[in-house]
């Protein structure tokens, strides 16, 4: 049987299609359980429509994803996942992930996961990185069994306190934390 991952996207519009592209990367060697906040199962954005992108990962994943609280919370000693990837975390969930907020599928189904003492690894996508959600990384970077995917700025000028996750990393991040490790260096 192959492991079981459970992916999970938040609402970072723009990065949709690299984490699709992960997704997919992912799917040969993981039983893929997929994992939506509200706003990815709701939002239609310039990056396409909410029902597409639940199209694409049903295509993906062979599997509608959990998209309410009370499925999510089963993801702890109930209904254990291998490991769990939120790809693309937002800064809104990094910040209710170090502050124990869990009002979204994806907060509560990393909530369950972690209680488990398994591995959680964010690919974290956000404008504010490096100014008001600065101080949430680093207490998610002082928790036991979470491990970030490698960031770098996407835009200096225009977005100065933006950081993203390089996606291309995440494959080889998920079998670091398999195994306890943090993939350095973390700021690239």
């Amino acid at each position: 049987m192959k492991p079981t991952l459970g992916f999970a996207l938040c609402g970072s519009f723009c990065t949709h299609s690299d984490a699709l592209a992960v997704m997919r990367s992912l799917a040969d060697e993981y039983d893929i359980v997929p994992i939506t906040s509200y706003a990815v199962s709701s939002t239609d954005t310039r990056f396409g429509k909410a029902t597409e992108l639940k199209k694409k990962i049903v295509d993906i994943c062979g599997r509608e994803p959990v998209e309410d609280i009370v499925e999510a919370e089963k993801f702890g000693p109930a209904r254990p996942l291998d490991i769990m990837l939120i790809c693309p975390c937002t800064g809104n969930t990094a910040a209710k992930l170090a502050n124990g907020i869990t009002d979204t599928p994806v907060t509560m189904a990393a909530k369950a996961h972690l209680r488990s003492d398994r591995p959680l690894l964010l690919a974290l996508a956000s404008n504010d990185a490096m100014s008001g959600n600065f101080q949430n990384i680093g207490r998610l970077l002082q928790r036991k069994n979470v491990y970030f995917v490698p960031l770098r700025q996407d835009d200096t000028v225009k977005k100065p306190h933006s950081l993203v996750a390089d996606f291309s990393l995440c494959k080889e991040c998920v079998s670091l934390a398999k195994e306890d490790k943090q993939a350095r260096p973390l700021f690239r």
